[in-house]
């Protein structure tokens, strides 16, 4: 990475435009309102800081010390797209911390980009309430052949038609190559090269926005990948006090924990304020160490609110976390972390465990039958108590707490990808187990996330994908992965990470739409979620008004949906054979408005009553793996 440097080096002062707050002076670079470029950047490891421009207008000018550790000036005749680097101690010259564009790769010089030259066409959107959200989650790179932003939009309309409210893309911050998840990126502000980078991230938000859609980006502050992070050479942006499982720990709060508060706080805004994004889905906050009285997720979520107040826009934080702690999303004026939602995986787990008869690893949780009507009840199915996975009691109790603060599914990019061979749910049941599990996730008083291609079986596996460079790295990932899957006792040779066959099994194949059964599974799929968009009783996310019971002698799951005028009711037979009961209402007549086995959803014809006017004494049969919808009329 070393190169030569210029001699043309100026000690450059600092105006009194750029004497403001502190808090006002954003990191990076920053293209300023007379056509000037402010330069900012924390390196509290470095004696001098230089700006280095690449190309015709090639010059290197030190940076004013400006205290904390910062850097910072103003360059004039420096237009959007020029290149640049920093200069570390006149040795070193490396890319920005807080870049906003890597065209050539994460060990690249950085290109300053502007994001107010971008003219949105919907200036207008506001947002939507988090009880609207049917989110749908896909990875750019594998969502189309072309991997691209650019190719995505075109498919917007086939999603927004099948009933989704939200799209949530996995992270899009610059990583090494161009295949991976996106939880290896290295430079947190900077959109991936191959996807299109920034200007087509905006387009794509903007498209988004256009069909009345969320747009939700996926962020890692956690952890940042291995190859191409230069963070250390500018300040203590790692501790060595914690271990995550991906990589070093983040330092939140030792020695110089503030400024990296503050990087990470300020990335949150810029693609909400900047870039507009709608909701932020933080990966993993249970590896975010944080002992702080007011730690970092608690400034997080402030900001954001501040935010929120200040523009009028509906904005959300959406945290994954393991720990089952209700703290995450409970406000901060009671002293929680303020998060807006959390994905909560015992919904996922529960039914996956019960459709499937996996109990290896942490599957073995939920083997008890009782564990699938806790999680959509009450969100944790634990709430304290001993977890056999786990060796400890985990989790406090979630009953009370509102059904839109829940992102439930029954896949996603982990549960699926982190399988030794990528299996999607489809490829593990049957056909109709798929319906069940479909009907479960779009009935429940929560959030549900699809993940893509799964409205139509996509037979194209989801793996784990990258690119690096480094052998030792590559190694290393293939190592771990094995360690992974040995806890579930799979057996056999996982793919290959690094090679591009394995991420080019992962794209979807998206004619399977149009063939049958994907096509009645797709039409399944978009029935239910008309009804959920539709029926007043399962419009309102009111876990209170809803119940879910497993019959007695039967292995059907009874789940209501109560409302004073017209209430719900789902019956689902969780077995592959049929289930003989009375009919679970005692009283009013009741319309079935959806029968599973109906030819439309490629079943053999419908087997429920059209009406149930004596509900007492109806005595009904489940076929294997049916359900049946009704409405008290």
């Amino acid at each position: 990475m070393e190169k030569g440097l210029s001699t043309n080096m100026v000690t450059m002062t600092v105006p009194d435009s750029l004497r403001q707050p502190e808090s006002a002076r954003q990191l990076g670079a920053n293209v300023l309102e007379d056509g000037r470029v402010s330069f900012r950047v924390w390196a509290p490891r470095c004696k001098e800081v230089g700006v280095v421009l690449i190309g015709s207008n090639a010059r290197t000018q030190i940076l004013k010390a400006a205290g904390k550790g910062y850097f910072e000036g103003i360059l004039d005749g420096v237009a959007p797209g020029a290149r640049y680097e920093f200069l570390l101690d006149r040795s070193r010259r490396r890319p920005d911390p807080a870049s906003r564009f890597q065209p050539d790769g994460v060990h690249g010089a950085s290109q300053i980009f502007h994001p107010a030259q971008y003219q949105r066409q919907t200036s207008g959107w506001m947002g939507l309430g988090l009880d609207k959200y049917v989110l749908y989650e896909l990875h750019v790179g594998t969502f189309t052949g072309e991997g691209t932003f650019a190719a995505v939009i075109p498919r917007l309309d086939e999603v927004k038609d099948l009933g989704v409210t939200a799209i949530e893309i996995m992270p899009v911050a610059q990583f090494p190559g161009n295949r991976n998840w996106g939880y290896d990126g290295v430079a947190p502000y900077a959109v991936q090269n191959s996807y299109g980078g920034p200007l087509e991230l905006q387009k794509f938000v903007d498209a988004c926005h256009a069909r009345g859609l969320a747009a939700v980006l996926d962020v890692v502050y956690n952890h940042l990948g291995p190859e191409g992070n230069y963070h250390a050479e500018f300040g203590p942006y790692f501790t060595n006090h914690y271990h995550t499982p991906w990589g070093q720990a983040l330092n939140f709060d030792g020695p110089g924990s503030d400024e990296v508060v503050r990087y990470f706080v300020e990335n949150a805004l810029y693609w909400l304020r900047e870039l507009q994004f709608d909701a932020l889905r933080l990966d993993a906050i249970h590896g975010i160490v944080d002992r702080n009285a007011r730690p970092f997720l608690q400034i997080l979520s402030a900001e954001v609110e501040a935010l929120r107040r200040e523009t009028g826009r509906q904005i959300f934080l959406i945290a994954e976390s393991d720990l089952n702690d209700r703290r995450v999303i409970l406000p901060q004026s009671i002293e929680g972390l303020g998060m807006d939602a959390q994905w909560s995986d015992d919904f996922h787990h529960s039914l996956h465990a019960r459709l499937t008869g996996e109990d290896s690893g942490y599957y073995a949780d939920y083997s008890d039958h009782a564990c699938l009507p806790k999680a959509i009840t009450e969100g944790y199915v634990y709430t304290g108590q001993y977890s056999r996975s786990r060796r400890r009691r985990h989790g406090n109790p979630s009953a009370d707490l509102p059904g839109q603060q829940f992102v439930i599914c029954t896949q996603n990019h982990d549960q699926v990808g982190n399988r030794m061979l990528g299996e999607r749910l489809s490829r593990l049941v049957s056909f109709d187990a798929v319906k069940i599990a479909a009907g479960l996730l779009l009935l429940s008083p929560a959030v549900p996330l699809i993940f893509m291609g799964e409205e139509y079986a996509e037979s194209a596996p989801f793996q784990y994908f990258t690119s690096h460079s480094d052998r030792d790295l590559i190694e290393a990932v293939r190592k771990g992965r094995r360690e992974e899957f040995s806890a579930f006792g799979w057996r056999g040779e996982a793919p290959d990470p690094q090679s591009e066959a394995t991420f080019a099994a992962c794209v979807l194949h998206w004619s399977l739409r149009e063939r049958s059964p994907h096509r009645e599974l797709l039409d399944f799929y978009r029935e239910l979620l008309n009804l959920r968009r539709t029926l007043p009783a399962l419009q309102r996310l009111d876990k209170a008004a809803s119940s879910a019971e497993l019959l007695e002698g039967a292995d059907v799951l009874v789940l209501r949906r109560n409302h004073a005028v017209q209430p719900a009711l789902a019956i689902l037979n969780l077995e592959p054979k049929a289930a003989h009961f009375l009919f679970p209402a005692a009283s009013g007549n009741w319309m079935n408005l959806l029968d599973s086995r109906d030819r439309r959803f490629g079943g053999p014809g419908k087997s429920l009553p059209m009406v149930i006017s004596e509900p007492a004494d109806t005595h009904l049969t489940l076929d294997e793996h049916q359900m049946g919808l009704f409405v008290r009329t």
